[in-house]
């Protein structure tokens, strides 16, 4: 990762006084005169998705904006985090769901996430090892009391999972950034002898479950699906009615410095990225700190992985608690590893509040430092499943089995904002909006170009201009909308 960093530093222009006086020269400013800026906006009540306007926006020069004149504020001479990907996961319900579908809208769909011009050019992808809620029973890969792993097969995957997956690897170029969480060890290795509704991993098979996934790398990465990097523990303090298992920071911190990480090490396999807790923004400082602040742990850790469920408390989505741990730990990463709109209902696939959440959490958490940001189900079908315990959701895109048409929810437009303008290697730079109500992010791309989100969720429309080095175009950012200004 270090060297990829380096590289996309080198690359972009970017990088520290001392990394440019090694490249023999300073880097120039950069300078929004001559450019011009398309605008793709996405709108309520509107039929603009992702719709580029009629014309490229031209800036001028303008030195000093008014307080009276609303303004987004760019500035890529200072940039940040260097981003890894955006994506969504594959789970059995995904796959099951897209084998039910007629084969025009399969390549419908492939199109629709992996194509990064006609569709919204997905490079982040995450899977389970064996079952979580969202697949239609209970299973593991091996047989019951087998400690040495000999029977292990991921034969049930090969059903559907695989073939999906392969597809879906085949449609984004031949690579995806995959990442694998565990939902619960087989019952056989708990105290509550359950795969549901938490318990714990019992002290004589620490090993044995730490074998289990060089397991399931190794039979993946044979099947032709290279695995980049793994959580331990999918939601480790949630005791829930489907696939749970409970571990203190404490208990993740050693299970990692004692097994998991040294195990991982021995089978070659030192350079896949271990994600810590993998769970919600409220205690993730906590989390961190115990992971972190033990070096013989911390060695193994790439990073901190969240989720967004903290809203089960009536609080609102915590984003200081991710950005405490990136100015606490600088050198570890962080990755969105979950996230969804629960409690499924079919009348509400086309409300606006389902993108509109999107938007407010991927701005914000790229803001904190986040890296990588991945959405939870890629497609679920007309119930918000099939799940195996009814914990129905919403997805970017559902497949309606009766009909064999895809539903296409404005979270995917909304994910897409992100996901087709800034490309893996983009650096995140500095941008201020002078009024709340125009949430803002922006980034610059391999390639120079600059892409800035502005989200407004208000019901009110907004003249505003960019404003970039002392030149500026304006533009409208309409009530529930989304837009996406790309700078070249």
């Amino acid at each position: 990762m270090q060297k990829f960093l380096f590289a996309g530093l080198l690359t972009l222009g970017l990088g520290s006084a001392a990394l440019a006086q090694k490249s023999g020269k300073m880097p120039a400013p950069y300078s929004a005169a001559g450019r011009q800026v398309t605008v793709y906006t996405t709108a309520q009540g509107t039929p603009q998705r992702l719709t580029p306007g009629p014309a490229p926006l031209r800036f001028q020069a303008q030195a000093q904006p008014l307080e009276t004149q609303p303004t987004v504020f760019v500035d890529p001479n200072h940039a940040f985090q260097t981003m890894l990907g955006i994506g969504g996961a594959m789970t059995d319900a995904a796959a099951e769901t897209f084998a039910k579908l007629p084969k025009a809208q399969q390549q419908e769909f492939l199109k629709a996430y992996f194509n990064p011009t006609e569709g919204i050019g997905y490079t982040l992808a995450r899977t389970t090892i064996h079952s979580s809620d969202f697949s239609t029973g209970s299973y593991t890969y091996v047989t019951d009391g087998d400690t040495r792993l000999k029977s292990f097969s991921i034969d049930h995957d090969r059903k559907y999972r695989l073939p999906f997956i392969k597809q879906c690897l085949a449609a984004a170029g031949g690579k995806l950034t995959m990442h694998v969480s565990p939902w619960s060890p087989p019952a056989w290795m708990k105290t509550n002898n359950s795969m549901l509704a938490g318990g714990q991993l019992k002290p004589e098979f620490r090993q044995p479950w730490a074998d289990y996934y060089v397991k399931f790398i190794q039979a993946y990465e044979q099947e032709g699906v290279p695995i980049w990097g793994l959580t331990m523990q999918n939601e480790p303090m949630a005791k829930q009615k489907w696939e749970s298992c409970l571990y203190t920071a404490e208990d993740e911190r050693d299970f990692v410095k004692n097994f998991l990480g040294p195990t991982l090490k021995k089978a070659g396999m030192g350079d896949k990225k271990l994600i810590g807790w993998d769970h919600n923004r409220d205690l993730a400082f906590q989390r961190a700190a115990t992971l972190f602040d033990d070096p013989e742990a911390s060695q193994y850790f790439w990073g901190l992985g969240y989720h967004w469920y903290e809203t089960w408390t009536g609080s609102s989505m915590q984003f200081d608690n991710i950005r405490r741990v990136k100015e606490t730990y600088p050198d570890k990463h962080l990755i969105f590893t979950e996230g969804c709109v629960e409690n499924f209902q079919f009348s509400g696939i086309n409300d606006w509040r389902l993108g509109e959440r999107y938007g407010h959490s991927m701005i914000n958490d790229f803001n904190a430092g986040t890296e990588a940001w991945t959405d939870w189900n890629i497609l679920l079908d007309e119930n918000g499943g099939p799940n195996h315990v009814g914990n129905f959701c919403y997805a970017p895109i559902h497949g309606d089995t009766r009909s064999g048409q895809l539903l296409y929810t404005n979270s995917y437009y909304y994910i897409g904002h992100f996901s087709k303008f800034i490309r893996p290697g983009a650096r995140r730079v500095a941008t201020a909006a002078s009024r709340d109500i125009l949430q803002t992010t922006a980034f610059q791309n391999p390639d120079g170009s600059v892409a800035v989100v502005v989200m407004n969720t208000t019901d009110k429309p907004l003249d505003f201009q960019l404003w970039m080095q002392g030149q500026a175009t304006p533009t409208t950012s309409p009530a529930h909308s989304i837009l996406t200004m790309m700078v070249k």
